[in-house]
């Protein structure tokens, strides 16, 4: 407790929990998307991928160009959803970071003009609470969007 006044230490605890909050809603909505794509369209497209791959090596006709030409093919639609995948998934990352970046610039306007650290702090803490709701409504449409995708590939 030296060098510090008690309510200090305090204050920063639900700030960290806070941001930490925001963090783990985001993530758990995410892994719930992803798990629920790679059970739904992923696997099922990797079981083809791999049957398919399994004939390409039956033919015994078939040059060592030829079979790796085949399994080539087999893997490009499965190769083509991860890439959609992860792509959209970094698009909503990176609108999420410019979000809650927009909240730092904000807050850091305000501490500049003067306003109080602990309104500062809280106004922080809405902004970015409403960048993750906002985002966190986004994931039903994604998740459908990227279901959509997904299941015209390869046909």
């Amino acid at each position: 407790m030296r060098g510090r006044p008690c309510g200090r230490r305090r204050s920063r605890e639900p700030r960290v929990a806070m941001a930490e909050l925001q963090q783990l809603r985001v993530q758990e909505a995410v892994d719930s998307m992803v798990k629920s794509l790679e059970r739904e369209n992923i696997r099922k497209m990797q079981g083809l991928m791999f049957r398919c791959s399994a004939a390409c090596c039956e033919e015994s006709q078939a040059s060592m160009q030829q079979v790796h030409q085949c399994i080539e093919r087999c893997h490009a639609p499965l190769a083509q959803a991860q890439a959609l995948v992860t792509s959209e998934l970094e698009k909503f990352q990176d609108r999420l970071a410019r979000c809650t970046m927009y909240c730092n610039d904000k807050a850091k306007d305000s501490i500049d003009a003067g306003s109080k650290e602990l309104h500062v702090k809280r106004q922080l803490e809405t902004c970015v609470t409403k960048c993750v709701d906002d985002h966190m409504n986004l994931i039903p449409t994604m998740t459908r969007k990227m279901k959509e995708s997904l299941s015209s590939i390869g046909k």
